[in-house]
């Protein structure tokens, strides 16, 4: 049975978690304490045809009791015929801010309180458990489709050995991604955005593509990150590591780092990897340049 347990900060899309993987089939729970999750599994897997995936959501909302979540997870990793995984949800605090702010509702750690307060109260409590997660995915920029997107691309397909490479490409100008394992600078390669016929055009252009790749250091690097990661994945996988975010810069996420994001999206996936993409800066870019330079 696979058993993934959702949690991380409030306001960062637990709920939207939980009814994207219950719609992916798995059977869901929400809020249940720390201490009584092992003993939830167990039914799950005793009762006369037990579910194949299952996922509980279990946050700060439980105050004291959530200090036994790490325990629990020693009692669930010790499981026969248990596959667990363990999927955190982070956001800016700016975000989260905005989010609370647009459904008025109180922050559970907060209270009445500074919503910022409770933020880093929670930050700070969760911090360990971010730390040993599976899946650790940013949603500052995340809006409810997209998040869905993004847990069907990763659980769709869930099996006990499955490793997941997300892919996202991102502008420097706007911040690294807080989630990636592994960033990569494409700011070594000339900017398309300085050739007039292709400034207006993306990564995603077969025109901007070839121009990229055209660059024998540009070859290189393919060759070489592609070379890295193959290697890599094993070992993190040997590590009960399940999935590696890589980042892929450029000054704006439009040009650069879009079209080498999709080379490697290409060349990984040949190579038989669980691949996504996510463009993250991208359309934003666009809408800027446009704006700037209007035809």
């Amino acid at each position: 049975m696979n058993f993934t347990i959702i949690t991380g900060l409030s306001g960062a899309g637990r709920s939207t978690a939980l009814k994207a993987l219950e719609d992916l089939g798995f059977f869901c729970s929400d809020n249940i304490p720390p201490a009584l999750i092992p003993s939830f599994a167990k039914y799950c897997m005793q009762i006369t045809s037990p579910p194949k995936n299952v996922a509980v959501v279990t946050d700060m909302r439980t105050g004291d009791m959530f200090d036994s979540i790490y325990d629990s997870i020693e009692q669930l990793k010790k499981m026969d015929n248990l596959n667990l995984s363990i999927l955190f949800l982070d956001a800016s605090d700016s975000a989260i801010v905005s989010r609370f702010k647009q459904t008025r509702r109180v922050h559970p750690v907060s209270g009445s309180g500074n919503i910022l307060t409770g933020i880093s109260v929670e930050r700070d409590k969760m911090q360990k458990l971010k730390e040993i997660s599976d899946f650790v995915i940013d949603t500052s920029t995340y809006n409810v489709r997209t998040l869905i997107s993004t847990l069907e691309g990763k659980f769709e397909s869930m099996g006990p050995r499955t490793f997941f490479i997300s892919i996202i490409t991102f502008g420097y100008k706007r911040g690294i991604p807080m989630d990636a394992d592994l960033v990569f600078d494409m700011r070594f390669l000339p900017n398309p955005f300085y050739i007039e016929e292709l400034r207006r055009e993306t990564g995603l252009s077969k025109a901007v593509s070839d121009y990229v790749l055209s660059f024998d250091e540009a070859q290189y690097f393919l060759e070489h990150t592609t070379e890295l990661v193959d290697y890599l994945v094993p070992r993190y996988a040997a590590q009960d590591k399940k999935q590696l975010v890589i980042g892929i810069g450029c000054t704006g996420g439009m040009h650069r780092s879009v079209a080498g994001g999709e080379a490697l999206y290409a060349r990984l996936t040949q190579k038989g990897h669980n691949v996504t993409i996510e463009h993250r800066d991208l359309n934003l870019e666009k809408d800027s340049v446009h704006e700037r330079f209007p035809r």
